[in-house]
C-alpha cells in the first residue's frame, strides 16, 4: 500500500484490454498504477498516465501489490509464478489459469501448461462464483466469451430445468477487437469491411473448454455444447445467441421471471422486459451485461447475452474481481 492506495502494476499494458484496464484504474480512487509493461512499445506514453511503457523484464514486483496479466497464453503463468513467490496477488485476463487441470489446458491449447503447480485457480466470475474470491492470492478472469455465454445460462443450469442430453447451441458474434493488437491478415480493414465470417466452428474454439468446464459445475447432466464464433465487422462488443431445450418440469414462459430473480441484485447485470431484444448498444463500453429471452415453443427458448467483449468480457471484470479481493465496493470505477 503507498498512502492507503493499492499499488499496482500491468503487464501487457498496450494490448486493447490493457488499454482498457489502465483506462478504468486511472479512474479508480484506491488504485496507483505503479508500472504498465509493453515490449513493443517501451518508451512510449501509457495514454492517460505520467508513466511510460517499460518492458516486462524490467518490472519491480518490489513495487506493487497486485499485477493484472493482459499477456498472451504460456507467457502469463511465469509471470503469475514469479509474482505470487514474491507475494504479490494475481488477475490473470490470459487463458492459462482458467482451465481446471494441466491436462485440459494441453487438450485446448496444444501445448503443456507452463506451470502446472498453480491450478485450480477460482474462476474469476462474480455473478456466480462472488464467495471464492475475497481472500484469495491469484484469480483467473474468464474470457469474453465464456463470461457472455455462462451469465445467459446461469439461471437455468442453477435451476437445473435444462433438458439432460440435449445440446445447448451457442451462435456467437464478437467484434474484431476480439482478435488483439497485433495484426492478422484476417482482420485487417479490408478484409473484415463489409464481411461477416464464422471461425473455429463446432467444438473447436478453445474456449468450448472453458465454457463446459463451467456449465459442469453448475449442471453436469446437461448435453454437448454447439459453439460458434464469428467475426463481426465491428470495434467491440461480443453477443451470445443461445439455444436450449428446457425439460418437462419448466415452461420457456417461465424463465422471465427466473432470469429477473437470479439478477436483481446484480447491479452488472440487466434483464431486458419481455420482448426487448439484447444489442451491443445496451453494452459498449459499460462494464455490464444485458440478457433478453424469446420463448419459441414451451420447450425451446432463445436467449440473447451481450458484453463488451473488453470490459465485462475481460478487463471490467478484472477490475470487479480486484475489488472483491481487496475488499471494496465491487463495482468501484466500473459505474
Amino acid at each position: 500500500m503507498m498512502n492507503g492506495h493499492i499499488r499496482v502494476g500491468i503487464y501487457g499494458a498496450s494490448g486493447y484490454a490493457g488499454i482498457e484496464l489502465v483506462e478504468i484504474l486511472v479512474r479508480h480512487p484506491q488504485v496507483t498504477i505503479v508500472f504498465a509493461t509493453s515490449n513493443t512499445y517501451a518508451g512510449d506514453t501509457v495514454p492517460g498516465t505520467p508513466l511510460t511503457y517499460i518492458p516486462h523484464a524490467q518490472a519491480d514486483l518490489a513495487d506493487v501489490d497486485i499485477v493484472f496479466l493482459a499477456l498472451p497464453h504460456k507467457a502469463s503463468a511465469p509471470v503469475a509464478a514469479a509474482a505470487l513467490q514474491a507475494g504479490v496477488k494475481v488477475v490473470d485476463l490470459s487463458a492459462d489459469l482458467r482451465l481446471n487441470t494441466p491436462e485440459a489446458y494441453e487438450r485446448w491449447y496444444q501445448t503443456p501448461h507452463p506451470n502446472p503447480e498453480l491450478l485450480p485457480v477460482p474462476y474469476g466470475l462474480p455473478e456466480i462464483n462472488r464467495a471464492q474470491i475475497p481472500g484469495n492470492a491469484v484469480i483467473a478472469a474468464p474470457g469474453c466469451y465464456p463470461t457472455t455465454t455462462i451469465l445467459g445460462l446461469y439461471p437455468l443450469l442453477q435451476a437445473h430445468v435444462l433438458l439432460d442430453g440435449a445440446p445447448i447451441i451457442v451462435d456467437a458474434k464478437s467484434g474484431v477487437s476480439g482478435a488483439g493488437r497485433e495484426p492478422k491478415p484476417n482482420t485487417h480493414f479490408v478484409e473484415v469491411f463489409s464481411n461477416f465470417s464464422p471461425y473455429s466452428p463446432g467444438r473447436s474454439h478453445r474456449h468450448v473448454g472453458e465454457i463446459e468446464q463451467e456449465i459442469g459445475k453448475l449442471n453436469g447432466a446437461v448435453g454437448p455444447l454447439i459453439f460458434t464464433p464469428h467475426l463481426l465487422p465491428v470495434d467491440r462488443g461480443l453477443m451470445a445467441s443461445i439455444y436450449v431445450t428446457l425439460n418437462d418440469g419448466f415452461t420457456s414462459d417461465e424463465a422471465q421471471g427466473l432470469y429477473e430473480e437470479t439478477y436483481q441484485h446484480e447491479p452488472l447485470v440487466t434483464v431486458l422486459p419481455p420482448k426487448q431484444q439484447a444489442t451491443l448498444r445496451h453494452v459498449v463500453r459499460t462494464n455490464g451485461c444485458a440478457i433478453s429471452l424469446t420463448p419459441v415453443t414451451e420447450r425451446y427458448l432463445h436467449i440473447t447475452s451481450v458484453t463488451d467483449n473488453l470490459r465485462k468480457g475481460a478487463s471490467g471484470q478484472a477490475v470487479q474481481c480486484f475489488n472483491l479481493m481487496f475488499g471494496l465496493p465491487e463495482t468501484t470505477a466500473l459505474l
